[in-house]
């Protein structure tokens, strides 16, 4: 009887597991791989320092040399509370932002990134966003001082 048991159990899971595999795929439930970027477009040659975390992730503090950038990949969490901020800052100037959230009814964000490509740029009036299926820089935040 116990060996019964053991295979009912099992049987269970997997059956658990394959009707819940068609859903791993529906717009409902994300499991959407994404790419930050930050992007240093500065001007004369301005270093731009960039520390970006989210709450279990603490991706470290960069000086990015003019034209290079930083980048990193995640898939959404189960919970769709995936969230993404950074702090940038060059010379007397600074800007904190969230660079990556999940987002409900609206899709701001993801249009702007192709559902895939999140660019931030750094220029010398302010942080932008790139909409990749526009392929243009729309102004976001301003730099504070």
């Amino acid at each position: 009887m116990r060996a019964f048991k053991g295979y009912v159990v099992f049987f269970v899971c997997v059956a658990i597991l394959a009707l819940s595999a068609p859903c791993l795929g529906s717009p409902g439930i994300r499991y959407n791989k994404w790419h930050v970027h930050v992007v240093n477009n500065l001007g004369a040659g301005k270093t731009l320092f960039a520390h970006c975390k989210s709450k279990d992730d603490d991706l470290g503090e960069r000086n990015l040399a003019p034209g290079t950038e930083f980048n990193w990949s995640f898939k959404e969490n189960f919970f769709g509370t995936t969230l993404y901020w950074c702090y940038m800052s060059t010379d007397q100037k600074h800007a904190a932002l969230d660079v990556f959230w999940v987002e409900g009814d609206h899709s701001w964000l993801q249009y702007r990134c192709n559902w895939k490509d999140c660019i931030w740029i750094a220029k010398d009036d302010g942080i932008y966003i790139k909409i990749i299926p526009e392929n243009r820089d729309e102004f976001s935040h301003k730099w504070e001082v």
